[in-house]
């Protein structure tokens, strides 16, 4: 038995938060792709704030031991977060000469650890103080403010992924904008195919079990090789096919990643409208088969409308989903955040791989957090 006074995830927290401490905060390289030097946290920082930091940052983890109201921990953890933020970008300053646009300054390690500690702490303390929807989307939006603040005044202007961003800035928001359209195109065509076949199926038993395996083994078939064999049948129809190729229908560019998300994504929204149509109580039906409703009424006004929160349930499921899948778009032709994932691995340069990494894990974590706050709001309403 632990003692009363211990928080069993604080123990692992502090222990992150001591091995950040004594990892480098920073490496800095002459350029971006030879060999880095790593600067501690005294070192990369201006004295005596790094020594200031390491204590701030120590005491945070020594109070993550301690069982307290989930208020404070979380105030603690959002508060060493910023400071981490803050600390990056004056290490980053601190390394770069004045005119230097070659060197770049990346966060190591200790930097690293430090941020998985305080968001252990944060997502623990906003488990245990069983946020509410709107709660949940507040704070989401109050990260996302801070974040943009921080870019806007230049917080971490000298910090090696921005530095690729100055440079691909043009580059960046249109792959940004094709990665969007990707993870949002398939998911509309899935859900406008995937709501109504669900209903047949709901209705024709005999055929539910066939159709269900075949949409079950696409979901098997590992994401490269479904992208590589669409490559062949989609260049067919766009050779042979009069129209194909001025709707933009290729052997490779976006067409293949579009189909292939969509294929991806039929399962999710076909298996929970199948459960969200089974889930719908018995008396509902009786009642709306006794006022004399008919059997696409009763669907329209009474089932799909209870079956709702299931089928959000599952865009939120394929949207992150698609969010993620849409990175490997890049390897035939497709865009997408993915182009500079892979060109940094290519490059061997973490910078660029940040740069597409980055935005896409924020965009589905966003994602997540703003379609369960309103699959949690649509059926606790539902309830009531």
């Amino acid at each position: 038995m632990g003692h009363a006074w211990c928080d069993r995830l604080g123990v692992i927290i502090a222990g992150l938060v001591a091995f950040a401490l004594w990892s480098p905060l920073v490496v800095f390289k002459a350029n971006r792709i030879v060999p880095g030097q790593a600067l501690g946290w005294v070192d990369a920082l201006p004295a005596p704030l790094g020594l200031v930091a390491m204590v701030m940052f120590g005491s945070v983890g020594a109070l993550a031991l301690l069982r307290f109201d989930p208020r404070w921990r979380l105030v603690l953890a959002l508060a060493s977060l910023i400071g981490l933020a803050v600390a990056l970008g004056f290490a980053a300053d601190m390394a770069t000469t004045e005119g230097d646009k070659i060197s770049r300054t990346a966060p190591a390690s200790g930097l690293w650890i430090a941020a998985l500690a305080f968001g252990l702490l944060a997502t623990d303390s906003v488990v245990k103080l069983r946020l509410g929807p709107i709660a949940r989307v507040a704070l989401v939006v109050l990260i996302a403010g801070l974040a943009g603040a921080a870019l806007w005044f230049g917080l971490w202007e000298n910090v090696s992924v921005l530095r690729e961003y100055a440079n691909q800035a043009e580059v960046f928001w249109r792959e940004l904008g094709t990665h969007i359209i990707l993870a949002l195109g398939s998911l509309a065509a899935a859900v406008v195919v995937g709501i109504p076949l669900g209903i047949v199926l709901h209705k024709a038993k005999p055929i539910r079990a066939g159709v269900v395996g075949v949409l079950s083994a696409i979901q098997t078939v590992p994401s490269i090789a479904l992208f590589g064999l669409l490559i062949a049948p989609l260049a067919w129809v766009s050779a042979n096919i009069p129209g194909a190729a001025n709707l933009g229908i290729a052997g490779i560019g976006p067409a293949p990643a579009m189909v292939a998300l969509f294929l991806y994504s039929l399962m999710p929204v076909v298996a929970n409208t199948l459960s969200g149509l089974a889930a719908v109580p018995a008396a509902a039906n009786e009642a709306a088969k006794g006022m004399g409703m008919t059997t696409w009424q009763r669907m329209l006004r009474i089932q799909l409308p209870l079956a709702f929160p299931s089928l959000l349930t599952a865009i939120r499921v394929v949207l992150v989903q698609n969010i993620g899948l849409a990175t490997i778009a890049s390897l035939i032709g497709g865009g997408g955040l993915g182009v500079f994932v892979f060109q940094g691995v290519g490059q061997t340069a973490m910078d660029l791989v940040l740069l597409g990494a980055v935005p896409t894990v924020a965009l589905a974590f966003a994602s997540a957090v703003v379609l369960d706050a309103l699959v949690e709001g649509v059926s606790t309403k539902g309830r009531t």
